[in-house]
């Protein structure tokens, strides 16, 4: 961890950032829309989750090019791994990709090698994408190398499949352990890093985006590897989407994001966006 440090950038720089967004936003326009669209991990992690209700939300996804021919289609469709094999199964869209959550979800404390267990069983089903908790435990106390060694074996055990790690933002209270849990993340081989389960408050917030982009730039420039970000929790309204496009974007460097740069968990805001799509 020696080689990055949050303290080269500082709380200041990232109450700079925040205030340049809120007053610089980023006017929408149709193909940011479009683009925001794609990113989106359509998601049902609900404990009312039912046979009947993922194949409606998968029909959805099924349907989609015929209802919306000028839109992309989503990211992925996003769902605990015991509708991972359904998901397969109903799912006619072959670029739309099969996301579990996995790994203890969502508070990570459980044992190792059931975390792995369900990594690997979530494989077999069929994710293409598996989305893991960091054990913010290990993060705010400085075990950083019991976090790295336990995300390194989910990644081990998720094989061929992407590997998203969500660090729960709203736990931490300091920006340095948000900084912190990212690095040990990317150094573990993910393929994205997460900002929250949605199962607690605050989820996403734009504080934390800046933070894990910031993140994201420093390991990429040290090591030459390319990791996304996916912000989820809350995340409902164009407004907010565009927001977080915008941080990524400007952080970043990507004149243009897509779904294996930025990923959006939600459900009601793909109605929103094409709503606004719509309008626009």
């Amino acid at each position: 961890m020696n080689e990055f440090s949050f303290e080269r950038h500082g709380s200041e720089l990232v109450n700079s950032k925040l205030a340049f967004y809120e007053k610089h936003k980023l006017t929408p326009t149709a193909d940011i829309l479009k683009t925001v669209y794609s990113c989106i991990d359509l998601t049902s992690l609900s404990n009312a989750d039912t046979e009947k209700s993922i194949t409606a939300l998968v029909e959805s996804v099924n349907n989609h090019r015929e209802k919306h021919p000028n839109v992309p289609n989503v990211a992925g469709i996003c769902v605990y791994p015991n509708f991972v094999s359904l998901v397969k199964q109903k799912c006619t869209v072959p670029e739309v990709d099969i996301v579990s959550v996995a790994g203890g979800f969502p508070h990570a404390q459980t044992f190792q090698e059931l975390k792995v267990k369900e990594v690997e069983m979530a494989y077999q089903a069929g994710a293409d994408e598996i989305d893991v908790v960091i054990n913010a435990g290990d993060v705010i106390s400085g075990n950083h190398e019991e976090a790295f060694d336990e995300l390194s074996a989910m990644k081990k055990a998720a094989k061929s499949a992407k590997l998203k790690v969500i660090l729960e933002t709203g736990i931490y209270q300091y920006d340095a352990d948000i900084y912190d849990a990212s690095i040990i993340a990317l150094k573990a081989g993910a393929n994205f890093i997460k900002t929250s389960t949605g199962k607690m408050e605050p989820a996403a917030t734009p504080r934390a985006a800046v933070i894990m982009a910031l993140a994201l730039k420093d390991f990429q420039n040290k090591t030459g590897k390319f990791a996304g970000l996916k912000v989820a929790g809350g995340i409902r309204t164009t407004e907010q989407a565009v927001l977080y496009y915008q941080i990524v974007r400007d952080i970043t460097g990507l004149e243009q994001l897509d779904k294996y740069s930025f990923r959006i968990g939600a459900t009601s805001l793909a109605k929103n966006v094409l709503s606004d799509l719509e309008t626009l």
